[in-house]
């Protein structure tokens, strides 16, 4: 933008070139005031269109000037609708973005308190199971212990019917 502001526009520079008759190389017959007269005039008209020539050439520079501040203002109006537009969609994310942070934060808390119950309840298992086997055997021992309780029981009721008998026989024999 700044190469179209110096280069008018990105037209070429207008070059100007002057020719003025200096007096003394005009003809040298009798009319110097008069080639002095003219030289003047070529001189006065000369400057004229220099003078013209400068002020198309700034009217073009403002021209350029104004068109590229009326860029700018757009450019700045752009950016700040595209501000507004990146701050609305952090905005949108934002709130998802704190409730994700605030579930992995518990996540994490509960995966900490997790660990040792976890170590806990396999050790606990393994005790149960060690107690279960514990108890599993005593049962066994008690259901034998138990059978035998009622196999010498049963004995010994059938050996004492025995002697009871035996006496009652006895008893009788004696009567």
């Amino acid at each position: 933008m700044q190469g179209e502001v110096a280069g008018g526009g990105g037209e070429p520079p207008m070059q100007m070139v002057l020719r003025v008759k200096h007096p003394s190389s005009l003809s040298s017959g009798g009319g110097s005031e008069e080639a002095a007269a003219e030289g003047e005039g070529s001189s006065r008209s000369a400057l004229s269109v220099f003078k013209a020539k400068e002020e198309q050439i700034e009217r073009k520079k403002m021209e350029v000037r104004e068109k590229v501040f009326a860029q700018l203002g757009r450019v700045e109006e752009e950016s700040k609708r595209l501000a507004f537009i990146r701050q609305e969609l952090e905005g949108m994310a934002d709130p998802t973005r704190k409730e994700v942070e605030s579930i992995q934060r518990r996540i994490d808390t509960v995966n900490r308190q997790l660990k040792p119950l976890s170590k806990n309840c396999v050790k606990k298992e393994k005790e149960y199971k060690e107690i279960l086997e514990a108890y599993n055997e005593k049962s066994k021992e008690k259901a034998l212990l138990v059978n035998r309780l009622i196999e010498l029981v049963s004995e010994s009721e059938r050996m004492r019917m025995k002697k009871l008998e035996e006496l009652n026989k006895t008893v009788d024999s004696l009567y």
